[in-house]
């Protein structure tokens, strides 16, 4: 396995906390909401031969310091340049699944002169913010369970696959689980800061505007994968969009070596550096 380092990084948003391996061009990789660096872990170890690779815990997330406001996916992608300057990385490729999406397209829409590539991995998309809140809205009622004071309380595998099964991966498993409940207890209170931030995003409008070449993979049982023409249709420079067999939510967790053989493979196009 390849070392992993972390970091602890300061930032306008406080000290942000990342998890970096490899050597090569830098990917970024930018995470579900409610979650953490720490589901990226496979996919680190794959990456890590070709690519120098670092996973990013936004704000009130993981392991970095809580921010009272509610952040925008604007100022999740500042936290990230913010950090990627303190590891002295100019450019790089961006990789987000779910709201990591959203941040990954705004990363390239407003840092262009600095991103290589983007890729997006189950990439949502919503009419307006009014869909996007009822869509989410059971999420914020009986899907994501509360104690009384609005602290998240744990989950089991049975739960999941019995109550919100499109929010898992086809396969999950104990580990799984165990890193889902970790991070939702590290965003406690705030962890509906990035849905919320996803909601408020024009995610179609700045599909349009992204101007980077840009690698689409939606998980076959994805919810969203139904409107792959879609995406098509507003993504100026896709350069591939693939439909991933047997996939669903956390892709980048259950499908690791899939999606790296894909990452790796779309940027040796682009970079004859990789190895």
């Amino acid at each position: 396995m390849s070392r992993i380092n972390r970091h602890l990084l300061p930032t306008r948003f406080g000290q942000i906390h990342c998890r970096e391996t490899g050597d090569g061009p830098t990917i970024v990789l930018l995470h579900i909401n409610q979650q953490s660096s720490a589901l990226y872990l496979e996919l680190m170890e794959k990456l890590a031969p070709s690519l120098r690779a670092v996973a990013v815990d936004y704000p009130s997330h993981g392991m970095s310091d809580h921010i009272s406001v509610q952040p925008g996916i604007s100022d999740y992608a500042q936290c990230v340049v913010e950090v990627l300057d303190s590891l002295g990385i100019e450019r790089f490729t961006a990789l987000g699944e779910a709201t990591g999406a959203a941040v990954a397209i705004e990363l390239g829409c407003r840092f262009a002169a600095r991103v290589d590539a983007v890729v997006l991995l189950n990439c949502p998309i919503y009419r307006d913010r009014a869909q996007a809140d009822i869509i989410h809205a059971p999420l914020k009622s009986n899907l994501r369970p509360s104690d009384p004071s609005g602290f998240p309380v744990t989950r089991t595998l049975d739960f999941m696959m019995e109550n919100d099964p499109s929010h898992a991966p086809l396969h999950p498993n104990q580990s799984w689980m165990d890193r889902i409940n970790v991070a939702q207890i590290e965003a406690g209170r705030d962890r509906w800061q990035a849905l919320d931030a996803l909601n408020a995003y024009d995610i179609g409008k700045n599909l349009e505007q992204l101007d980077c070449e840009t690698l689409l993979l939606m998980g076959q049982h994805f919810h969203y994968t139904p409107l792959l023409d879609e995406y098509r249709r507003r993504i100026r420079r896709l350069a591939r969009a693939e439909v991933i067999p047997q996939a669903r939510f956390c892709m980048g967790w259950e499908k690791a070596e899939v999606v790296a053989d894909r990452v790796i493979a779309f940027l040796h196009r682009h970079d004859a550096s990789l190895k």
